[in-house]
């Protein structure tokens, strides 16, 4: 198909990978945001080999790298802080790092630049209010009145999906999984070369982030999905790590600004079925929402937009290219969701503890295969 008009709903890294990888296939692109803001949290976030790959072929690599900080090792540690295993990244682009920690800001301003100059319309404050499907294209209202027609739409706005829940009011809503997720930013370690990730009913990890900064993520039960008030926040998430390791202890002295603290309750999804109805088609936390636990939730995002674009390029109908994009991202965007709700339930003693240094080799592996 040629000479679109695409409607992206959502202007985070799904949506605005969408945007970019839709121009470069010569569509015309609108991204809408509910966001006035178009703003992100401030902590960090990891993006493996598969991302480095993918950031490669939308030729973003450059850019995106001088605001992150590479390395190659996942080291993996016991709930008592013995490391047990350095385990290597695939290396999928040739004179780049395996891996990448990112600031969620830096990585949104590398995107956003791109879909700017990429000549991307963006409305952000706005929403879908109806989404009417006439056959040969799509008729949108919008929240701020306003009422636009597209050739497809594109819903990339989050696990909470309004769109999902606009073509699919029957399916499965997100499950909370019993664990939240803390975050929050540090003064990086001499010598920290590594994603550091501790075993145990507490999940921890380490991430480098710049050449003075690491970000650390807290995995922890939370019965009955509490919500914790922004004042005491940082003395709650050192709290939970009374019992680390002397390492992370020490570390966890820094956590003292209730702001610097996003704390995020788990939740859930695969969408079994079509990702798809009519015209309007849905990508990334919509449709696959995982854990944190594989550091893949992004990733997944980003290679959908990839696929999708492409098989929207390839094909002479719109149901021809969702169907061959499900096709090609069921399985390993399953596996994702599976495999990360596994390392969930051994950390919350639901089934027996994951092997995280396996879990991460094979990861790798899967993750290493063409998109």
């Amino acid at each position: 198909m040629k000479a679109l008009d695409i409607l992206v709903i959502g202007g985070g890294i799904g949506g605005l990978t969408a945007a970019i990888a839709l121009r470069r296939e010569g569509f015309a692109v609108t991204v809408i945001e509910r966001d006035p803001s178009w703003s992100v949290y401030g902590v960090g976030i990891i993006q493996q080999s598969n991302v480095i790959r993918a950031m490669s072929d939308l030729d973003l690599i450059d850019t995106y790298l001088g605001a992150a900080c590479g390395f190659n090792h996942v080291e993996i540690f016991t709930p008592h802080g013995t490391m047990v295993a350095r385990v290597p990244s695939p290396n999928l682009v040739n004179g780049y790092p395996a891996n990448v920690g990112i600031a969620r800001p830096a990585l949104h301003k590398v995107l956003a630049d791109r879909v700017m100059s990429d000549g991307v319309e963006v409305l952000l404050g706005v929403t879908t209010t109806t989404i009417n499907d006439l056959g040969d294209g799509v008729h949108v209202t919008l929240s701020d009145g306003s009422e636009r027609n597209f050739d497809i739409v594109v819903g990339a706005d989050g696990v909470h999906s309004q769109t999902r829940a606009m073509l699919f009011p029957d399916a499965a809503e997100p499950e909370y999984t019993g664990q939240a997720v803390w975050r929050y930013n540090l003064p990086r370690p001499a010598g920290h070369d590594a994603l550091q990730a501790y075993n145990g009913p507490i999940g921890i990890g380490l991430v480098p982030m710049s050449a003075n900064q690491i970000y650390m993520f807290v995995t922890t039960a939370e019965p009955g999905n509490p919500r914790y008030p922004r004042a005491g926040l940082a003395a709650a998430m050192r709290a939970k790590l009374d019992r680390a390791p002397p390492a992370i202890r020490s570390l966890a002295e820094n956590i003292t600004d209730d702001d610097g603290v996003v704390y995020r309750p788990l939740e859930t999804l695969m969408l079994k079925g079509p990702w798809h109805r009519g015209r309007t088609v849905l990508l990334g936390d919509a449709i696959h929402a995982t854990t944190p636990h594989l550091g893949q939730g992004a990733g997944m995002a980003i290679e959908d937009s990839i696929v999708l674009a492409a098989e929207i390029a390839r094909h002479d109908t719109t149901d021809a290219a969702f169907a061959a994009y499900h096709d090609r991202r069921f399985d390993r965007c399953d596996y994702i969701v599976r495999s990360s709700l596994a390392i969930c339930h051994g950390q919350l003693g639901k089934s027996a503890p994951v092997d995280n240094a396996a879990a991460t080799r094979e990861m790798f592996a899967m993750v290493s295969q063409p998109i």
